[in-house]
């Protein structure tokens, strides 16, 4: 199995080698992880205590970000790495003030391993939610270096709970504490041989409610709402974007779009869409707008990065995009600020959604007339709906504190 899983690694590695030549993101990814060994050697060499966080991509960032700031905050002169795996959570993230060193993680070959944990020596590992990487993990173990798996969701029907999964099984056994987000998770790795297991729950919990706490003042957006019901589309694609913009049209309510992409060619398609039903001069970018302008406006365009966690505050219903594609995007953003949540049929991955639609505070629709039905209700009154999401997302903080309390018993 694991000589396999060896061969598989370098192959992985030729395949993004290759693909550096034509695409953006796997030539970052290769040169990120070449880079990362004399990155490590020039700025950790003789350190000791470091604090390793490993962080896929930039949603798993999230759920690692209310550790390392906790850390910090009590902490301060721990030293802690932060690696990533993809681009796409290392560029947004490379800057990030609470880490002292940022790189991104060398693929997981055995010679890698050696050599990553003789540059960084850390006294402790985090990994975050399904970061299983065997040759790092062995390594670690070898030099009895903890390693914890944080806000971990397991299914039934994972490698680990399969027949031909035992290896992967009894690598869980390396870590010193699993903390998962549920008990079903802690079940099944209960009933797997598997006892370093402690439900914890979700740090993303806390991460939205500080984020809320700390929301910023959006004055421009306050003038577009002025005392009308509105609807929220967070992280919206083209088949979300189609929906909302039909729906508008026909009651005639207002519509703040901020999409997953806002690179001009998205943009330029969403203001193509709505002006074939509505007047040209009823859409507004935000960058645009002064409070003056955007009054009169019946669609307002966020084309500006890190602003949605605080636009979702002036809405009364929030509409989380990606479940027509390949999954939704974050909804407790939405819900921490007590609305109702609606999103595409592509959420079963996600365990947050389908709890937040056994609470009621969330609905999936799967085409227009589902859409139109779910919104005219909600627009009406939303409210009990509401209170539902903010409830779940309060009862469900705690997650960090836990975690930390036997990291650093």
């Amino acid at each position: 199995m694991w000589l396999l899983y060896n061969i598989g690694i370098y192959v992985y590695a030729f395949l993004i080698f290759v693909a550096s030549f034509f695409d953006e993101k796997a030539k970052k990814r290769y040169r990120g992880q070449r880079e990362s060994f004399s990155y490590l050697k020039n700025n950790l060499a003789g350190k000791t205590g470091i604090l390793w966080v490993h962080a896929a991509s930039y949603g798993e960032f999230e759920q690692a970000r209310p550790i390392i700031e906790r850390v910090k905050e009590r902490y301060p002169q721990r030293k802690i790495l932060l690696t990533f795996f993809s681009p796409s959570g290392y560029e947004a993230q490379k800057k990030y003030k609470h880490a002292d060193y940022i790189c991104y993680l060398p693929l997981d070959t055995l010679p890698n391993a050696i050599r990553f944990v003789r540059y960084v020596q850390p006294e402790t590992a985090i990994f975050v939610k399904y970061e299983f990487w065997p040759n790092l993990l062995r390594r670690c173990k070898s030099k009895n270096i903890p390693v914890y798996v944080v806000s971990a969701h397991f299914r039934p029907n994972q490698v680990f709970f399969r027949w031909y999964g035992r290896s992967y099984t009894r690598l869980l056994k390396l870590f010193r504490r699993i903390f998962v987000q549920d008990q079903q998770s802690k079940e099944l790795l209960l009933n797997s041989g598997i006892q370093n297991v402690s439900v914890a729950g979700d740090t993303r919990f806390d991460r939205v409610v500080e984020i809320a706490q700390r929301r910023k003042a959006l004055p421009v957006v306050e003038s577009f709402v002025s005392g009308s019901r509105i609807i929220v589309a967070g992280s919206s694609w083209p088949k979300d974007e189609e929906l909302l913009i039909a729906y508008a049209h026909k009651r005639g309510v207002k519509l703040l779009i901020a999409p997953h992409e806002i690179n001009e060619s998205h943009l330029n398609w969403i203001e193509e869409q709505w002006k074939k039903k509505h007047s040209p001069d009823t859409i507004m970018r935000y960058t645009e707008a002064t409070e003056e302008t955007v009054k009169d406006k019946q669609c307002l365009l966020i084309n500006n990065f890190g602003m949605l966690s605080s636009v979702y505050y002036y809405g009364h219903v929030a509409y989380v995009g990606g479940g027509f594609g390949v999954g939704i995007h974050n909804t407790l953003e939405a819900a921490v600020y007590a609305m109702p949540v609606v999103f595409g049929p592509n959420y079963h991955a996600f365990k947050e959604a389908k709890d937040l639609i056994k609470v009621k505070g969330a609905f999936s629709i799967r085409d227009y007339e589902s859409l139109e039905k779910v919104m005219d209700r909600l627009l009406a009154d939303g409210t009990a709906e509401g209170q539902r999401s903010g409830q779940y997302v309060s009862e469900n903080r705690g997650a960090t504190d836990m975690i930390l309390k036997e990291l650093f018993a």
